[in-house]
């Protein structure tokens, strides 16, 4: 049977080519055929507003909307009115969603995405504390925690080279799925996403943080849907981890509706 996936994109870099073999690499791993649509914002966002997202069987954000980055500064904006209730519209029908890497940032100025996600990446200190934290090429063990659909035909634990976060994450709104170990998650260990912003990378220069949570992927519900999140995806070695594109493909089927 063939199925719908929508991929959102854009906002954030990314190696395109390995990123499009993997999305096109997914229907393999569930066992079905998904007839992708990959968007790329700002057009993303005009497309989701005209009934993309509801349309779709599957939907999967790789997306970090609502930034301009230049000259050591950033801003931002929220997303329209037609895009917000179009997400809505799409979670209160029970259809979910499965987001990635980057996306735990996008729409700083949406409060609602991020209580849907269960936390939010910040490249700016406020009122929400400090600005977070991010580790490229970091060698770890992903450990499962939970017994979910997610989760089928993954191993317990299993070996990851990629980027991790230091944020705020809700650790009371979100089922846990699978936890980062051999990587403490606290200061000394990330650099400041301001200082990224203003030209100093890799640098924790007068920034502190407090310890942050070990969880990598996790389950919320969005109105009256599924959505998962998966922090794996900085790049094409994390793309072409087969435990990794087999968490994808559950997730897609899970939040569309599909038991894998």
């Amino acid at each position: 049977m063939t199925r719908s996936l929508l991929v959102l994109s854009g906002g954030h870099p990314y190696e395109a080519e390995p990123f499009d073999e993997l999305i096109h690499a997914l229907g393999d791993l569930a066992r079905e055929k998904w007839d992708v649509t990959h968007l790329v914002h700002p057009e993303a966002e005009q497309e989701v507003v005209g009934g993309a997202a509801d349309q779709a069987d599957a939907l999967l954000f790789y997306d970090m909307a609502g930034y301009t980055f230049g000259e050591g500064k950033v801003t931002s904006r929220p997303p329209s009115d037609g895009y917000r209730q179009a997400l809505r519209r799409r979670f209160a029908s029970g259809k979910g969603a499965v987001t990635m890497h980057h996306a735990i940032a996008g729409w700083a100025e949406w409060p609602q995405w991020h209580e849907w996600l269960g936390g939010q990446f910040h490249y700016q200190p406020g009122a929400h504390g400090p600005d977070s934290g991010y580790r490229h090429d970091v060698e770890y063990t992903a450990r499962v925690v939970s017994d979910h659909p997610v989760i089928r035909g993954v191993p317990e634990s299993f070996e990851v080279t990629d980027e991790l976060y230091l944020y705020p994450i809700d650790e009371h709104a979100i089922t846990p799925l699978i936890r980062a170990e051999g990587f403490a998650f606290e200061r000394d260990n990330f650099y400041s996403a301001a200082n990224a912003v203003a030209g100093e990378m890799f640098s924790r220069e007068g920034w502190d943080h407090p310890h942050g949570s070990d969880f990598i992927a996790w389950e919320t519900r969005a109105e009256n849907a599924p959505l998962v999140y998966l922090q794996f995806g900085d790049g094409p070695d994390t793309y072409a981890n087969r435990h990794v594109r087999t968490l994808i493909a559950n997730a897609l089927r899970y939040t569309s509706g599909e038991q894998p």
